[in-house]
């Protein structure tokens, strides 16, 4: 007998818990019909949402966006007058990797070129905040990365910066990259609607485990996967998690920060992967009160020892 079947030794909830996602996974491998249960015909109700939405955060300013970029691409091109957009006094980095202030980041984008590259696919405002989805190659090394990067604003300037990169995978199981994908933003109203969707399916379903929502978030018949390790549809993502569950190789605990705009949400959550600490960063595009595309990056945590900063990844 499989010993993850035996009966726990207590009734917990957390054993409780394990048994009941062992089941699923025994139950969805077998046939696609218990999970299709689950999505059954859910609507999110979004009425009322888009003038809370216009209030909070109103119409993004291009113009942060576009010093954001520019400022990514002198990785590549090591231009100077971009970084007059960092404050000299004040830059908070969280990249663990890199000391504090604006001579840090000078360091890394000045003299001669290198053979980098930065390649800035999506670029997304929420208040005083620019996020971004890009590819990266790093010229000494040909070590390729796609990355989120978040800028926070403060008086016209970037005082502050968190980031979360993972090497970059072949095409997962349904031919996507990590990168791919729709770029456009769309749904500026529902802003607010689509970034409490998300909120609570993350807490809902990993963090707190509770699967048998799921279809409360999902488009359950076109979800769209870039997950290097996922394919398309809800049963791939649903077995992972099942798992995950059971033998702890993935967990999130906590969710640190969400901001989005339109039809695109991003996520940072804290946790684990493979008993180490990590950070989880996701991008979800919503379509009609449903959340139908997921790109993401994980990143190991290094121990305090090794930090060029003392401000945390989060």
């Amino acid at each position: 007998m499989d010993p993850r079947l035996k009966r726990p030794d207590s009734s917990s909830p957390t054993e409780i818990m394990k048994m009941k996602h062992i089941f699923l996974v025994f139950m969805v491998a077998a046939v696609n019909g218990p999970l299709f249960l689950l999505c059954e015909s859910i609507t999110i109700n979004l009425s009322g949402a888009a003038s809370a939405a216009v209030k909070a955060g109103g119409r993004p300013s291009g113009a942060q966006k576009q010093q954001v970029f520019d400022l990514l691409k002198t990785f590549e091109t090591h231009a100077a007058a971009p970084r007059n957009v960092i404050n000299p006094n004040k830059y908070i980095q969280h990249n663990l990797n890199v000391a504090d202030g604006k001579t840090a980041f000078a360091d890394m984008t000045s003299g001669p070129t290198d053979g980098s590259k930065v390649n800035t696919v999506r670029v997304f405002q929420d208040q005083d905040l620019v996020f971004t989805h890009s590819y990266y190659l790093d010229g000494p090394s040909g070590k390729e990365t796609a990355g989120f990067d978040i800028f926070r604003f403060e008086k016209g300037q970037i005082v502050e910066h968190w980031d979360n990169r993972q090497d970059l995978a072949e095409k997962n199981p349904s031919g996507r990259t990590m990168l791919d994908g729709p770029t456009a933003v769309a749904d500026l109203t529902l802003t607010k609607a689509n970034k409490d969707l998300v909120r609570g399916m993350m807490q809902n379903i990993l963090v707190d485990g509770a699967l048998d929502n799921i279809g409360v978030y999902f488009n359950c018949l076109n979800y769209l996967q870039h997950d290097p390790a996922l394919g398309d549809g809800l049963l791939p993502f649903y077995r992972q998690m099942a798992l995950a569950a059971v033998d702890g190789s993935m967990k999130y605990t906590k969710i640190s920060r969400i901001m989005g705009e339109g039809n695109f949400v991003l996520v940072v959550s804290e946790g684990e992967q493979g008993g180490q600490l990590a950070a989880y960063y996701d991008l979800f595009r919503v379509d009609k009160g449903k959340i139908a595309e997921h790109w993401n990056t994980m990143e190991i945590i290094p121990d305090s020892s090794e930090w060029k900063n003392t401000n945390g990844k989060f």
